[in-house]
């Protein structure tokens, strides 16, 4: 509360996300940031100046795109405190380094426009920003987004197929044996170029956890709902499906799980709430890519939950009344 406030007995009210002990919306941000590099330099080691080039135009359209919409709305620059750097960095990772350019400025210019300055700006929007640019792209140009298409042309020291569209066209055999634990761990697969290295997201999202700067309830209860929900169906014909091990190392669940998932706005700040969300992203997700179009349901899984955290958001656990003739 300000000394105005104080004063006038008035308070403040603002939007999440609403930081505690003393750290910066800047100290978040650019903490996550950090947490990203990891993947950014496996993306550039593996791609080259293609990784470098999608994910430089993507982090400078999306401060720029910031800048100028809060210019034109007269509202506050918040330029400088990594939002919109982390918000570009973020969505280029989700992307093929194939990509034309300017399919990273409409989905950045989506993303920042539509997922988030329509809202009101950082902390107002109701959908994780980046999913909302990167589904406009999936139904407008999937062709962009195929990663069997993007990777025919790069000489990788890996597989060039898709796990999870072999998975679709071959069958959880033809899948699994196609790829060790360790291959997928360490990044040997065809996948979004922050998504792709698993090892390295998840040493990111570790180190977040350890900062204190994010809760490991989402990220945790989220691969937990991977692997129950993947377990009925591997259970049920491991021919058909997949074990939870592949669904858990494959697509974008661990970049899902601690960078997507959590973002502060559109997901629960409860303890209970947060879990019952993670749990339902995680199910989503295994149920998309078994039944829908998409070979991976992450973000499709996370924004249907985001529709639903008002309510979700809303559960506490009930405090027991004062007992008759007890302290009040």
């Amino acid at each position: 509360m300000s000394s105005h406030a104080a004063k006038t007995g008035s308070l403040i009210l603002s939007p999440a996300p609403h930081v505690h002990r003393g750290e910066t919306v800047s100290t978040v941000m650019y903490t996550f940031v950090i947490a990203l590099l990891p993947a950014v330099a496996w993306s550039i080691s593996i791609y080259g100046m293609h990784a470098a080039r999608v994910i430089a135009m993507a982090v400078a359209c999306a401060m720029a795109f910031d800048w100028i919409i809060q210019k034109a709305f007269r509202t506050t620059v918040t330029i400088e405190d990594g939002s919109a750097m982390f918000t570009g960095l973020l969505f280029a990772l989700l992307l093929p380094p194939s990509v034309p350019w300017w399919i990273v400025v409409v989905g950045v210019g989506m993303t920042i426009l539509v997922g988030r300055q329509l809202f009101g700006g950082m902390g107002g929007n109701p959908f994780s920003p980046v999913l909302v640019g990167w589904a406009i792209l999936r139904v407008s140009w999937p062709d962009y987004l195929n990663f069997d298409l993007a990777m025919v042309h790069y000489d990788v020291p890996f597989s060039i197929h898709y796990p999870l569209a072999l998975l679709r066209s071959g069958g959880a055999g033809a899948a699994v044996e196609s790829f060790s634990n360790m291959d997928l761990l360490m990044g040997r697969q065809v996948g979004g170029m922050g998504a792709a290295p698993v090892g390295l997201v998840l040493l990111g999202g570790l180190f977040l956890i350890v900062r204190g700067v994010l809760s490991w309830r989402i990220p945790v209860a989220f691969i937990v709902g991977v692997a129950a929900t993947a377990s009925i169906f591997y259970f049920q014909d491991s021919a058909v499906y997949a074990c939870p091990g592949f669904h858990i190392l494959t697509g974008n669940v661990m970049l899902g799980a601690f960078f997507l998932a959590t973002d502060f706005p559109s997901s629960p700040v409860g303890r209970l709430p947060m879990i019952i969300f993670g749990l339902g992203c995680g199910a989503l997700t295994v149920l998309f890519r078994i039944w829908s179009v998409h070979p991976d349901g992450v973000v499709f899984a996370i924004l249907l939950m985001n529709i639903g955290n008002p309510l979700i958001d809303k559960l506490r656990p009930k405090i027991p009344a004062a007992r008759a003739g007890g302290a009040s």
